[in-house]
């Protein structure tokens, strides 16, 4: 009798991701006015965010496209790195003036908290000289990126530049998420790489894990609590 072996291995489920936003009691049902509470989680996760773009910057070892692309324009540009975020994010919200999307109050602080706290990072924070702490501060950026983002997104109080431009072209155009999102991201990166920007070890390191990252930030959200079926939008990571 021939012996039955798995044919695959279960998956601890303290790293199971999740696909979808969960409900949580901070959530806000209107995306300009919020309880305090809200608002703290909203600010305190952009901030987690930006610091962990900053991170992967002072680990110089390779950026997020976006991250990319704001380098790229401060070789050519006087801004710093966080003034040609914010003034990237502009840019992109005002392409969702034809696509007709609509933002919010999380929409405004995303660009601007985002911003600050990139360049409060890039300041203050060391620059590592050993391999081995660089890519510490890769890993430790990328999971500070998934925490905030997994605070953030739960705040429904609207969506990021960057989410919404991809949202409001695939909800025009009937392109699927995925291949909008990837469009994007790998135009922003040839072009921020064109334009001087740091791609390399921690570019790839983030577009392997930045999804699963978020997965699980909100899952971490969304512990103990119902997670989201039609009412939120599904997670494309």
């Amino acid at each position: 009798m021939k012996a039955k072996f798995p044919t695959s291995l279960p998956f601890p489920k303290w790293l199971r991701t999740s696909h979808t936003i969960p409900i949580t009691p901070w959530r806000s049902n209107s995306r300009w006015v919020a309880p305090p509470r809200t608002l703290f989680i909203l600010l305190f996760g952009l901030w987690l965010f930006g610091t962990g773009e900053a991170l992967l910057v002072v680990a110089e070892l390779g950026n997020g496209p976006w991250t990319v692309l704001a380098e790229g324009v401060t070789v050519h540009t006087p801004l710093t790195i966080g003034s040609a975020t914010f003034v990237i994010s502009v840019i992109v919200l005002a392409l969702w003036i034809p696509l007709r999307e609509k933002p919010g109050l999380g929409t405004i602080a995303n660009a601007v908290v985002i911003a600050a706290a990139l360049q409060v990072g890039v300041w203050f924070l060391p620059h590592p000289e050993p391999l081995w702490l660089r890519l510490v501060f890769v890993f430790t950026g990328v999971a500070l990126i998934g925490l905030g983002s997994g605070l953030y997104l739960t705040t429904n109080m609207g969506p990021g530049p960057r989410d919404g431009w991809m949202t409001g072209i695939h909800h025009r155009f009937g392109i699927p998420v995925a291949r909008v999102r990837l469009g994007i991201e790998v135009s922003v990166l040839i072009l921020g790489w064109l334009l001087g920007g740091t791609v390399g070890l921690g570019t790839v390191v983030f577009a392997l894990l930045i999804g699963p990252s978020v997965g699980w930030g909100l899952r971490l959200m969304g512990r103990g609590r119902g997670i989201a079926g039609e009412s939120a939008p599904a997670l494309e990571a």
